[in-house]
């Protein structure tokens, strides 16, 4: 279950990775922060942004145009 559900649908690049980077800086290391976007784009754009960083991304799915990632703050 994840700690923080970031809602950043219906928002274009890069806003779901600002949410996405402004939801896990509020989060303790360990915890589970959940972002779910409609953003094509945000599948290639978010396993880039969680490379650089040292979070772990756990889940990453997608259904009916809905992209989900479950992230691990590092």
């Amino acid at each position: 279950m994840a700690n923080l559900v970031v809602d950043a649908k219906g928002l274009a690049c890069p806003m779901p990775i600002v949410k996405a980077k402004k939801g896990i800086d509020s989060l303790e290391p360990g915890q589970i922060m959940e972002l779910q976007t409609t953003d094509k784009g945000s599948m290639k754009d978010f396993q880039a942004w969680v490379n650089q960083t040292n979070h772990e991304l756990i889940e990453s799915k997608e259904d009916n145009g809905i992209f989900t990632f479950i992230v691990k703050k590092g």
